[in-house]
């Protein structure tokens, strides 16, 4: 009788694993930089030729390895690591597999070369495509070399899809500015053909070397961020304003008890953290250490990995995008926001005293209050060129929006917890920075000018009257119950298993937001409610998009997110638009109304509300300097 099932070879077994751990270059540099680390060392040189095709070295100070080690390193599933069950889930080591080494050296013509700390003579093994050539004692200090040569000389095809070799170092030098800003007290050197790409020196904590490696001028705008939760879960790092983004994800630098993650979720809670404050298709610089019991994390989901899993997924997320949203709202005032001339014009800006206000109020001079006066007394009609004619600006504290505009809400029950709540805000009574501007005049009817200090400052009367009017909606909306709109014929919404139980996790939280549901048999609800703020659309499509959200990171954002998106064209079209002439009065409620709201420096859409220019940059483009 014929056999079909036999056992494969140990040196396919070895290039079938070598697939998993080492995809490219980079994957060898990553897996040996972390065995570095986790061998304590405090330099690491890594040498790089032709991409990663000719050569890979990486040269350490660490513990090192004796004779027997040496050779034990290079058997599969070999690790000092971990010894039992229970250490998976008490992992503080970037490494724990035992597959990187005798992976890279199934593929590659590789030589570890290693002396452990006290002895006075090392050992050299030479392996050719998972074969020992020769091992020997050598002269080596305290350490561990690996010598990787000719990756992939012995499976040509995954060799051919090895990009040019400009991405290759590029993809190395990704992975060494990942390692080296989790380990500041670590000196990194990374040469590529000869040449120095990277050297960074041990520096005394994270902004430094964030300094060093993303820029210095990146690293002065960042935030410290710094949180702790009462169950086990600290967070800290910095992060960028929402003024400072780059145009994909690969700024977002996140980290779990040390070691770099790019898991969906925790991207997820941080990209959430900033909602409502960047533009479509902008993200934010983010260097984010979260530290938290290794038992409540699964780092060994992936093969190289980068994914985690953790036990209570919606916990973690929540603090996470809390954390960072709490970080913006305490630091985000336009007077700490970065203005746009250079460091030389930083340095001319006088800060502005509360002592200062009335003084800032002064009158305009003569020649402005006649233009001004006179423009005030052209007709209706010529003055505002705005689609329709909009009311003036209410002092604040009245009501902005117009009756009727407003979405109906009740005040006897308070709305579900979350980023819509803006009373921190209007308790806060340091923030002046516009209150403490002298108005000079409008530009264009579109454009406010005033002073601070020696700076001049710019404000879009529009982004700013948007954010004032959108933050009180919100308020009003979400403070109060949300008021369900009940529908004519109910919608049966049908999702799949996984969908259905996700859904039924959260919803406590879709009734308070104003959806009725009810079970209607397997896995399929009846509908028989909305918010009456999202009108009629598809609410089939949006529960069956909050499902997969749940499901996919713990939490749902997307019902809020959407009403959100209602509430900032509401805000748009009940807002003073662009060439409409506003008198001082109005300016100077507008400016008071700014400072008793969050994130004043941008509207709804992301766009900035105030630009500022140092008396420097005013002088140079006059050539005064």
């Amino acid at each position: 009788m014929s056999q079909c099932i036999h056992i494969l070879p140990e040196e396919l077994c070895n290039k079938i694993a070598a697939g998993e751990v080492v995809e490219r270059p980079a994957s060898v540099v990553k897996e040996l930089v972390e065995n570095s680390l986790d061998a304590q060392a405090d330099e690491i040189r890594i040498e790089i030729e032709q991409g990663g095709r000719k050569l890979i070295r990486v040269h350490d100070d660490g513990q090192g390895m004796s004779r027997d080690d040496a050779f034990l390193c290079l058997e599969r599933h070999a690790t000092s690591k971990i010894r039992n069950d229970a250490d998976m889930f008490a992992l503080d080591t970037l490494g724990f597999r035992g597959e990187a080494l005798p992976s890279i050296a199934s593929v590659s013509r590789f030589t570890l070369r290693t002396c452990l700390k006290g002895e006075t003579v090392g050992t050299e093994i030479q392996v050719e495509g998972g074969i020992v050539r020769q091992a020997q004692d050598a002269g080596f200090p305290v350490g561990t070399q690996v010598e990787v040569r000719n990756l992939f000389f012995n499976t040509p095809a995954r060799r051919k899809f090895l990009r040019r070799e400009e991405t290759e170092i590029g993809h190395i030098a990704d992975i060494v500015t990942k390692q080296a800003l989790a380990h500041p007290q670590v000196r990194f050197l990374l040469k590529h053909n000869g040449r120095v790409l990277v050297d960074a020196r041990r520096e005394k904590g994270l902004v430094d070397r964030t300094g060093l490696l993303l820029g210095r001028t990146l690293a002065e705008e960042l935030l410290p961020l710094e949180m702790s939760s009462g169950d086990g879960l600290h967070c800290r790092g910095l992060i960028a304003p929402a003024t400072t983004t780059r145009s994909t994800t690969g700024a977002i630098y996140t980290y779990i008890n040390g070691r770099y993650v790019r898991d969906k979720v925790v991207q997820h809670a941080v990209l959430e953290g900033y909602r409502g404050l960047l533009m479509r298709g902008r993200y934010p610089v983010v260097v984010l250490f979260l530290e938290m019991d290794p038992g409540e994390v699964d780092v060994n989901v992936h093969p190289t990995k980068h994914e985690v899993r953790f036990r209570q997924q919606r916990q973690v997320h929540d603090f996470i995008s809390n954390a960072i949203r709490e970080q913006l709202r305490k630091d985000y005032r336009p007077e700490h926001q970065p203005n746009t001339s250079s460091e030389g014009g930083r340095e001319s800006v006088l800060p502005v005293q509360d002592g200062s206000l009335e003084q800032n109020r002064k009158p305009a001079p003569p020649e402005v209050m006649s233009s001004q006066a006179d423009v005030n007394a052209r007709p209706t009609d010529q003055r505002n060129t705005a689609e329709h004619v909009q009311e003036p600006l209410q002092p604040f504290g009245s009501q902005v929006a117009q009756p009727g505009k407003v979405p109906a809400v009740s005040s006897l029950q308070e709305g579900p917890e979350s980023f819509f709540s803006t009373e921190s805000a209007t308790k806060d009574t340091e923030n002046r920075f516009f209150r403490n501007l002298r108005y000079i005049g409008q530009y264009q009817g579109t454009y406010l000018l005033a002073e601070y200090g020696q700076e001049l400052v710019l404000v879009d009367q529009h982004a700013a009257h948007e954010r004032v009017t959108f933050e009180r909606l919100k308020r009003q909306y979400f403070k109060g119950r949300v008021e369900a709109q009940r529908l004519m014929f109910p919608v049966v919404v049908e999702l799949d298993f996984q969908a259905a139980s996700a859904l039924e996790t959260v919803l406590v939280d879709l009734e308070r937001l104003g959806f009725e549901l009810e079970a209607f048999g397997g896995r399929s609800y009846n509908l028989k409610a909305i918010p009456q703020l999202l009108g009629e659309g598809a609410p089939e499509k949006l529960l069956q998009d909050v499902a997969a959200e749940v499901l996919r990171y713990g939490d749902s954002a997307q019902i809020e997110e959407q009403m959100e998106n209602v509430l900032a064209g509401m805000a748009c079209h009940s807002s003073v638009r662009a060439h409409q002439i506003l008198t001082e009065t109005e300016v100077l409620a507008l400016f008071e109304a700014l400072d008793q709201i969050d994130f004043n420096a941008h509207c709804p859409h992301g766009r900035p509300v105030v630009k500022r220019f140092s008396l420097y940059e005013v002088e140079r483009m006059f050539r005064r300097t």
